[in-house]
């Protein structure tokens, strides 16, 4: 970027609809090629049961670290511009979707706009954005409170995660996956 003023931001990024999997991945791609910003980091991705309505697919979860220039309201803005690109419809309240992009952390900024919260309110309650989250920035705390997100995961009574497996590969040749 051109000198000016950077953010550190964290994305939490999420789908469980018309393969998650490939969904995050585009996002992901999308996320390196937004306006004023780079994509530094991603997470690995894992595999999530619904913390919603449980009559629902798995989802594919990651948080992705990106350097932006954007303010937090600009940089919101785009993310829904990016969700609508890609096909995401909301049918109900944490309910499935195709892609979900929020803004979970943008430097320390604390707000509560009508719009958008930071932190956001649920990062807490979630290991499916604690965990990827941690993996990119370990020692991460709370701008609103203080408190350091690996403390918020040990306490959670209940996980419901785990990494997705890596991508099987087929020989060509053979045809044996492996």
């Amino acid at each position: 970027m051109n000198g000016i003023e950077a953010h550190t931001v964290y994305i939490g990024l999420g789908s469980n609809l018309d393969q998650p999997l490939v969904q995050v991945q585009h996002a992901l791609h999308a996320l390196s090629g937004l306006k004023d910003s780079e994509l530094v980091a991603h997470s690995r991705l894992y595999a999530s049961r619904p913390q919603g309505p449980q009559d629902q697919p798995d989802y594919v979860n990651a948080v992705a670290c990106l350097r932006t220039q954007l303010t937090s309201q600009a940089l919101l803005n785009a993310l829904q511009s990016l969700e609508q690109a890609q096909g995401k419809v909301k049918q109900r309240h944490w309910g499935e979707r195709v892609i979900d992009l929020d803004v979970l952390l943008f430097d320390d900024q604390v707000m509560d706009s009508d719009s958008l919260t930071l932190p956001h309110p649920c990062i807490a309650q979630r290991d499916f954005v604690l965990v990827p989250l941690l993996e990119l920035a370990p020692e991460l705390r709370c701008p609103r409170t203080g408190q350091a997100y690996h403390e918020a995961l040990a306490r959670l009574p209940e996980h419901f995660l785990d990494p997705c497996s890596p991508p099987r590969s087929v020989d060509p040749s053979s045809g044996a996956v492996s």
